[in-house]
């Protein structure tokens, strides 16, 4: 909604009015959700592969963790010093934190990988493979 009123100025600079006011407080409702990071699930059938797509981030700066089931991954980015010295017009990247989780019902806690390349999180997770202990018994 933003970009549909043309007088909006980069530098923040604009005639203010109750539709500016509304239209910043519908900014600062989305924000959180702008830091989100989209990930894919994939179901392999003999296990699954999570995509996480982290533009922008170092290895560094991710968390992953299984508990239970649940594979979380984490982003903690901070912003960097020589940054905050700088004469900025606008600044829009500041430190942010930001997890997304899905559950995985059957996940194995036993040879887990991940990989990170080209701002694409891999996470391979096996499934848990079920031991058939069933034993036929012949009656006599």
């Amino acid at each position: 909604m933003a970009s549909m009123i043309p007088y909006r100025s980069v530098f923040g600079i604009r005639p203010t009015s109750l539709f500016d006011a509304f239209d910043d407080m519908m900014d600062m409702a989305s924000a959180p959700l702008a830091k989100a990071f989209p990930i894919d699930v994939e179901d392999t059938g003999t296990g699954y592969e999570v995509k996480a797509y982290l533009t922008g981030v170092s290895k560094d700066e991710i968390d992953v963790e299984l508990n239970e089931g649940r594979l979380s991954i984490s982003v903690n980015v901070e912003e960097k010093e020589e940054d905050k010295d700088k004469n900025y017009l606008q600044k829009e990247f500041t430190s942010y934190s930001a997890t997304r989780g899905v559950y995985l019902k059957d996940a194995a806690s036993e040879g887990l990988s991940a990989r990170f390349a080209d701002g694409v999180l891999t996470v391979t997770v096996p499934k848990i493979q079920e031991k058939n202990n069933v034993t036929k018994i012949s009656i006599d």
